[in-house]
């Protein structure tokens, strides 16, 4: 029999009650204890809800009281990104200035069990964000114990031809984001890492070459089928029902998608729901008046996360054209159901939906968007049947590669390696042929997983 191995995972964000990195974090967590005696080190903030959930404290988890540092860099955050909703570079900047601070209680707590051997590995899965550093990694390097962290993923870039966008969002520091790799900190980090999990093939090109060794290219969500477990009825008939689930704010498009869908709203042969709530609230609406499609679009306003399984489960498509997405949760969640993407081909989507799953709409301007979508819409009433097709197509996918326990054993794989002291480490996922972003311009081929061929 294999011992499962000892991991300290260290979740500075992770909570069940929560949605995005949050609920990233914790869901991995949790589906990690399937193939490893894990204990969980998260912040005191999750404090409540890991009990709530039933973790024993200290047995399972422990919180680290990083409150001194991390509440005032809340609050600054709040003020700076002045909207709701918007401002999630300089949020993410902001939050990173604590995380030092947290993993320097996490090694007074747990430094000196770490020397001792108590623990095989220990992995960060959050925060996210491949721009926050951690000073620990070089601490287990020079105790003998490897150190992982990922999936990472974030900072793709704004493509061109949306700079009104990219100032709607508040997005100025994401201009010089890319100062983040001159930190000697990163290079540290990199230096004593075992392995770096990339959730996208953007995160895996900006691993340094002479690092790329250690890159493993594994996206970072999935789905919890007991959350969305609802099969989407796809009988063929019309109207088709498509939906958007989401913030409402510039970067997501959802006015794109209005736009392509209003004709076919007006002839009767689709209707759109539109799940979420954000600072393009009331321009949508008003969009919808003046392109004469109020009746056919239904606003549900913010929904807990646990509602968006009946309202996805009752739509026949998801309109997704977000212009820049790092992973695309809500698109395996719509997948899980049976209900196929359209999705633009640039980002984290991109990645996760093919032919056979769903559409995925060339990048280019406003214009070139809104036509794709619309060609996409026409391509599905010409053939209805393949709604049930490619839904059936989805749910197989998201159940072979994209639950949590999937991704637990696939990160099993890269610990066992690690610990193997393999040279090569296993590539687990494979990335579809996906557009990948680079700078301002789309990188084709360059970037791929070690050992895919171009």
């Amino acid at each position: 029999m294999v011992n499962r191995p000892r991991v300290l995972l260290l979740a500075e964000a992770a909570n069940p009650e929560w949605v995005s990195v949050p609920l990233i974090g914790w869901s991995l967590a949790t589906a990690l204890r399937e193939v490893a005696d894990v204990h969980v080190v998260t912040q005191i903030r999750n404090r409540d809800a890991f009990l709530r959930a039933g973790m024993v404290e200290e047995r399972d988890f422990t919180a680290i009281d990083s409150e001194a540092l991390a509440k005032p860099l809340f609050a600054l955050a709040g003020k700076l990104r002045m909207g709701k909703g918007v401002g999630w570079t300089t949020t993410q900047l902001i939050s990173s200035l604590g995380y030092g601070y947290f993993e320097r209680l996490v090694w007074q707590r747990f430094g000196a069990d770490i020397r001792a051997g108590t623990y095989d590995l220990v992995h960060r899965i959050t925060p996210v964000s491949p721009v926050v550093n951690s000073p620990i990694a070089a601490r287990c390097a020079a105790a003998g114990v490897p150190f992982l962290f990922g999936p990472i993923n974030g900072g793709v870039p704004w493509p061109k031809g949306f700079a009104s966008e990219q100032r709607r969002e508040k997005e100025w520091l994401s201009r010089v984001r890319g100062l983040y790799r001159l930190h000697p900190a990163r290079a540290r980090m990199l230096r004593s890492a075992s392995a770096i999990l990339c959730g996208s093939s953007f995160a895996l090109s900006e691993v340094p070459s002479r690092f790329a060794g250690k890159a493993v290219y594994l996206p970072e969500n999935a789905v919890d089928l007991s959350r969305f477990h609802l099969v989407a009825g796809q009988d063929g008939s019309l109207p088709v029902k498509a939906c958007f689930v989401g913030r409402l704010v510039p970067l997501k498009g959802v006015d794109m998608a209005l736009k392509a869908s209003a004709p076919l709203i007006r002839e009767g042969r689709m209707t759109f729901d539109i799940v979420g709530d954000g600072p393009q609230m009331s321009e949508l609406q008003a969009l919808a008046r003046s392109e004469g499609v109020a009746g056919g679009v239904t606003f549900h306003g913010w929904k807990e996360h646990h509602e968006v399984q009946g309202l996805l489960a009752s739509c026949n498509l998801l309109l997704f054209p977000s212009i820049r997405e790092f992973g695309g949760g809500v698109v395996l969640e719509a997948m899980a159901l049976g209900v196929p993407p359209v999705v633009v081909d640039y980002g984290g989507p991109a990645e996760l939906v093919d032919d056979s799953t769903g559409w995925r709409v060339p990048l280019g301007d406003r214009d070139r968007i809104t036509g794709g979508i619309r060609q996409a819409l026409d391509a599905v009433l010409a053939d209805l049947p393949s709604l049930a097709a490619k839904g059936r197509a989805c749910r197989q996918r998201v159940a072979e590669d994209f639950t949590w326990s999937a991704k637990a054993r696939q990160i099993a794989t890269v610990w066992a390696a690690v610990q193997q002291g393999l040279e090569t480490l296993p590539q687990p996922m494979h990335r579809p042929d996906a557009a990948v972003p680079a700078g301002d311009a789309r990188r084709g081929a360059g970037c791929r997983p070690p050992g895919m061929a171009a």
